[in-house]
């Protein structure tokens, strides 16, 4: 667990997709009231737990698309007072997860203070980006990726032929997902105008510093 802001860490864990090794990494938040949210759960052991719980009692676990939530059950399971949340598509996809609340369905009043939802429309990931304002931190999973470069020569071509070696952006691959342009232009828009300046991300390095331009750099694409 690292202190990435005021009442934001993370952990990050190895995940290979296809046989890259994009990584992939897990928000803790901390709400007004005491309470936490995880967001993009990765493999909970007994020490990682505790380490959760030192920071304060877990209210809420975010699987934040329909492909982040490989270990939303166990997180569920390892704190079975928390309240799950996913994408609608997910309770479709994966059934037995038995979400508690579908995001963007409605606000989550435990969180209104300190968190804004937003789902990205018109891509087949269904992702709900999340700012949390206390810290002026965008928390994604898919939104974004930052890969300085890979030691893995495989995952190194994914980045060179996706475009996004050695700088912020969006792969080749991922874009495909984005089906209708105009419905998340829109929403990247809106994200833009919401005062962060630290983006949490699954794949690569968290940005730290000017994160509403460097998502500006990487959606001009949508406008093509």
């Amino acid at each position: 667990m690292e202190n990435f802001a005021e009442g934001v860490w993370i952990a990050s864990a190895p995940q290979k997709f296809f046989g890259w090794q994009l990584g992939t990494r897990m928000t803790v938040l901390k709400l007004r009231d005491g309470s936490l949210v995880i967001h993009s759960p990765i493999a909970i052991d007994d020490s990682l737990k505790r380490k959760i719980e030192e920071i304060g009692p877990v209210g809420h676990i975010v699987a934040p698309n329909i492909f982040h939530y490989l270990y939303a059950a166990d997180a569920a399971a390892a704190f079975p007072r928390a309240k799950l949340h996913g994408p609608a598509g997910l309770r479709k996809k994966r059934p037995e997860l038995h979400l508690d609340a579908v995001l963007g369905e409605q606000s989550e009043p435990a969180w209104r203070d300190d968190l804004e939802t937003l789902e990205i429309q018109g891509t087949m990931l269904e992702e709900t980006v999340l700012w949390h304002k206390p810290s002026g931190t965008l928390v994604s999973a898919d939104l974004v990726e930052n890969f300085k470069t890979a030691d893995d020569w495989w995952t190194r071509l994914y980045l060179q032929v996706g475009g996004i070696h050695g700088k912020v952006g969006v792969s080749q691959m991922l874009r495909l997902a984005y089906r209708d342009r105009r419905k998340a232009r829109r929403d990247i828009d809106q994200l833009l105008g919401w005062d962060f300046d630290k983006i949490v991300l699954a794949h690569g390095e968290p940005i730290d510093s000017n994160g509403v331009e460097a998502l500006r750099e990487t959606y001009t694409w949508l406008r093509g």
